[in-house]
């Protein structure tokens, strides 16, 4: 059994959920988010909480199914209820980022600046040297933070590039000098 998929999501207060035809929505003060269900997972609405379950419990891909599932769910109730947030650092002499509309501009260190547009439903944020990323999806802001990382990843020697502001950086020892005596 799956100890993710068999535990039941308390709907908090202010949350309008809907399930039909294996499309979850979910309404709250942030905003709405759809999301498609696997034919083999079920949602059944008891009261104040939601249990998902599966056809069959013996299958492995349903099993792997079921857990996922579950938390995508989760994630999208919690997203429009609170919304979720990434931050972003960059690191290196000259390098800068600032927001043009829906563009982010991007100067690490190529011979141009990088235009990176933001989804739609994502609002970003630029001060000094973070970069902040907020909306309601979790696996789109997600995603967008990793694509805007992969821009300049953060290099092992002086740690310059674009980074999570909460990961940190492995350093590696530069070249070593031997004395000629």
């Amino acid at each position: 059994m799956s100890r993710i998929g068999k535990k039941p999501i308390t709907i908090p207060p202010g949350v309008e959920i809907s399930f039909s035809d294996h499309v979850f929505k979910c309404k709250g003060p942030k905003g709405e988010l759809i999301c498609h269900v696997h034919p083999t997972v079920n949602v059944e609405k008891k009261d104040n909480t939601l249990e998902i379950s599966i056809n069959d419990k013996e299958d492995l891909s349903q099993k792997a199914l079921w857990g996922t599932m579950r938390q995508i769910i989760a994630n999208n109730i919690e997203g429009v209820l609170n919304g979720y947030q990434k931050q972003l650092e960059i690191k290196g002499v000259g390098y800068k980022a600032e927001l043009k509309g829906d563009t982010l501009m991007l100067s690490v260190g190529y011979s141009h600046d990088v235009k990176f547009p933001l989804p739609k439903g994502l609002k970003g944020s630029v001060e000094k040297n973070i970069i902040t990323l907020e909306g309601i999806d979790k696996q789109l802001l997600g995603e967008t933070a990793a694509n805007i990382r992969k821009v300049r990843k953060p290099e092992p020697y002086k740690g310059k590039g674009i980074k999570y502001v909460e990961e940190t950086i492995l350093r590696k020892a530069g070249k070593q000098v031997k004395s000629g005596a």
